[in-house]
């Protein structure tokens, strides 16, 4: 895991959930999956957006030409926990992850771009569709 994840896993578990930095103020989860060759357990940072009772995760990588490792672990093994915190606690929520389809990803997709546009700059740097994957709570 790069230095720059592990600031931000160690800022978000400090402050219940909320970092600073690039991020202050932005929704920020922490996903727990398995990689897909490895089987090795990983955490990956990253945005979210509530819709209804579930949360939207982007596979956006920045728009690389590639879609993120993550992406292919929850296709591969989709249930996975996320870490979501209120700024001063942190709950692990069991989860179950599903890729969107283009007319389910396509609203949740717009809205995130109105919200934070680096995801349109991110559109824009890459020929590919960017994923929207929904993590709905699984009742274990």
């Amino acid at each position: 895991m790069s230095d720059w994840n592990q600031q931000i896993i160690e800022d978000f578990r400090s402050h219940g959930g909320h970092v600073g930095g690039q991020f202050e103020g932005a929704p920020l989860l922490l996903l727990h999956h398995v990689g897909r060759r490895s089987g090795t357990e990983r955490l990956s940072p990253m945005m979210y957006q509530v819709v209804g009772d579930d949360w939207a995760v982007f596979a956006s990588k920045a728009g690389m030409p590639d879609n993120p490792d993550w992406y292919h672990n929850l296709l591969a093994r989709p249930d996975v926990s996320v870490e979501i915190g209120d700024g001063t606690s942190i709950e692990t929520i069991p989860v179950h992850a599903r890729d969107l389809p283009a007319d389910e990803r396509a609203p949740i997709w717009e809205t995130q771009k109105q919200r934070y546009p680096g995801f349109a700059d991110y559109e824009a740097k890459t020929s590919r569709t960017i994923p929207v994957v929904l993590l709905t709570r699984r009742a274990d």
